[in-house]
């Protein structure tokens, strides 16, 4: 057994500065250069990328956001007019009953008082009635379901209003039902 091995020393190799000159690699300042601008503008290009997917999701989000709020708006205006319509049906009935009275030479000033605060409510609400008699018949606000003939008047003028329609928002929720003349 040789001394050597036993020894508590770690062997160190020493390297002389010739060898380090001869081994050590060769820096190119130039080739560092060219490398660091090709991922440099690699770099700029993922960059450009990234920033064309942002603003496509950018404006996918903005137009889901857009379409949501209409669709939410469109849900709450549908139910807006199923309750107005049925509203009206009630309405249409007070009005009914009023007329009933009168033609009755009964009073009907409750029935006014009522019927006076229903049409507050119908325009706070942005709900007006389509006048409609002595009009000339227009189906995008009548619908006729009565015909008579009439020399005196023009075609498709307006000559009776069976049932009251209404407007809300600009748009018609419900014809009014009306009787048109023809010359004939």
């Amino acid at each position: 057994m040789s001394s050597e091995s036993n020894s508590d020393e770690i062997p160190v190799d020493v390297i002389s500065e010739k060898d380090t000159e001869n081994n050590s690699p060769k820096i190119e300042p130039e080739s560092d250069v060219e490398k660091i601008s090709k991922l440099l503008d690699l770099e700029k290009q993922k960059s450009s990328e990234y920033e064309e997917k942002l603003k496509l999701v950018l404006a996918d989000f903005q137009n889901l956001s857009r379409k949501t709020q209409t669709d939410i708006e469109s849900g709450i205006n549908s139910k807006i007019n199923e309750f107005t319509l049925d509203f009206l049906k009630i309405y249409d009935d007070f009005v009914r009953a009023k007329e009933v009275l009168s033609d009755s030479k009964i009073n009907s000033e409750g029935l006014d008082s009522i019927l006076k605060n229903m049409d507050a409510l119908l325009k706070k609400y942005h709900i007006r009635p389509i006048d409609a008699l002595g009009e000339i018949f227009n189906p995008n606000f009548h619908e006729a379901i009565s015909i008579i003939n009439d020399p005196d008047l023009d075609d498709d003028t307006i000559t009776k209003e069976i049932r009251k329609g209404y407007i809300s928002h600009e748009r018609v929720i419900r014809p009014t039902l009306v009787e048109i003349s023809k010359k004939g």
